[in-house]
């Protein structure tokens, strides 16, 4: 149980980089910004046998219906602006991510 709680603070706090980071990747292209301000992180959770914290944009302005739309381009718009951001912030915040997971750790042992 200890090593659980353990593993879920180290999860929020690396995921808390990951958003920092993923919120700057959005600005370069932001409009009215719904899409940075609707982006949430899960409670920690299981998924497939592994402990998980998940980004999700749940909200009124329902911007998770346009997210895969900039992050993969549609026939109509291949390169939007923000194509790959995603992507980009999860190889971007890979270091500082792991980082953040070890200091958790260690301050929990």
């Amino acid at each position: 149980m200890k090593a659980q709680q353990l593993s879920d603070k180290a999860l929020k706090r690396g995921a808390q980089v990951f958003i920092k980071e993923l919120k700057s990747q959005f600005a370069s292209f932001k409009d009215t910004g719904a899409s940075i301000e609707e982006m949430k992180i899960s409670e920690p959770m299981w998924v497939a046998g592994v402990r998980t914290v998940k980004v999700y944009w749940p909200g009124p302005k329902e911007r998770y219906r346009i997210i895969h739309l900039n992050e993969f381009g549609t026939v109509q718009n291949p390169n939007p602006k923000g194509k790959g951001s995603i992507a980009r912030a999860m190889r971007n915040a890979e270091r500082a991510y792991r980082e953040a997971i070890k200091q958790a750790i260690r301050e929990g042992i």
